[in-house]
């Protein structure tokens, strides 16, 4: 738990710091007494802001008092390497997102049932399977998250606990993001991210790993939209890039389906991987 409890810490302190540079547009719904035991009235929700289904993490967060879950229905990666190739399946994974204040989000990332299949070319097959490893997040919206062209946050990000599959080194890591969504003009809105990972390398040391993305969406429908993003980091011995692209799918105002592929452009990264999910309130409490 070393990363969370100072990263939300932090959080706290930043977002009080910065709570009077916020752009006037963020002040139009009168939202401060809010909080999870206060919840949002429903006049005042906003509309469905999701985290998925690309990469890059949105700036915006869940009203206080309301919670939201995103999840892959399933998700598969394949990727081929020298030694053989690569096959994983990921049931059911999901990000439950907790709306705390007005402008403080905590969450919680789990994947409940993760297989990989090794097939290497000389030797038998070997598969690994089992629950991973499980993620928190403080998200602290700094401007823009009730509206206008611009906004920007913070995100902390920890994994203090180990898993039964054995896809985890046991240690705790955690990353620090500053995520950015602006119009870019012609119905097309863009978000961009930067972040900086601490992870464990063995040996009890942890090598810093910074990483960028870029993804710009437009709606192709009233209710149909499609994005295509770009990633990259490097830090850790290897480049890993990537070029992601997808569709999300609105039938109400308060839910979405999405899928998409994600390619490997970088020698690093996995050759590809497909995944279609669903966001959606979990608690329409009022």
């Amino acid at each position: 738990m070393k990363f969370v409890i100072p990263a939300v810490a932090a959080l706290g302190f930043i977002g009080s710091t910065l709570k009077a540079a916020a752009p006037a547009a963020a002040e139009k719904a009168d939202k401060s007494a809010c909080t999870f035991f206060n919840p949002t009235p429903e006049k005042l929700l906003r509309e469905l802001a999701t985290d998925r289904p690309d990469a890059t993490e949105s700036s915006f967060k869940v009203d206080a008092g309301h919670v939201q879950i995103e999840m892959d229905f399933g998700n598969l990666t394949k990727n081929r390497l020298a030694g053989g190739r690569t096959t994983a399946w990921e049931l059911a994974p999901f990000n439950l997102r907790l709306g705390m204040m007005q402008n403080l989000e905590l969450g919680v990332f789990v994947t409940p049932w993760r297989r990989e299949t090794e097939n290497p070319r000389v030797e038998r097959s070997k598969w690994l399977n089992g629950f991973c490893e499980t993620t928190f997040r403080g998200k602290l919206n700094l401007g823009g998250n009730e509206g206008g062209p611009f906004a920007w946050g913070l995100l902390a990000d920890g994994t203090p606990l180990s898993e039964t599959g054995g896809f985890s080194n046991g240690k705790c890591e955690g990353a620090y993001t500053l995520p950015v969504s602006f119009d870019l003009g012609g119905g097309w809105e863009a978000e961009a991210m930067t972040f900086i990972e601490a992870r464990y390398t063995g040996g009890g040391d942890y090598l810093a790993v910074w990483g960028n993305t870029f993804t710009a969406g437009h709606e192709i429908t009233e209710k149909l939209g499609g994005f295509l993003e770009l990633t990259s980091s490097a830090g850790d011995g290897a480049h890993v890039a990537t070029f992601n692209l997808g569709l999300k799918y609105r039938p109400s105002r308060d839910v979405q389906l999405d899928g998409g592929v994600n390619l490997g452009i970088s020698r690093s990264a996995p050759d590809m991987q497909f995944f279609v999910g669903i966001s959606l309130p979990f608690d329409q409490s009022t």
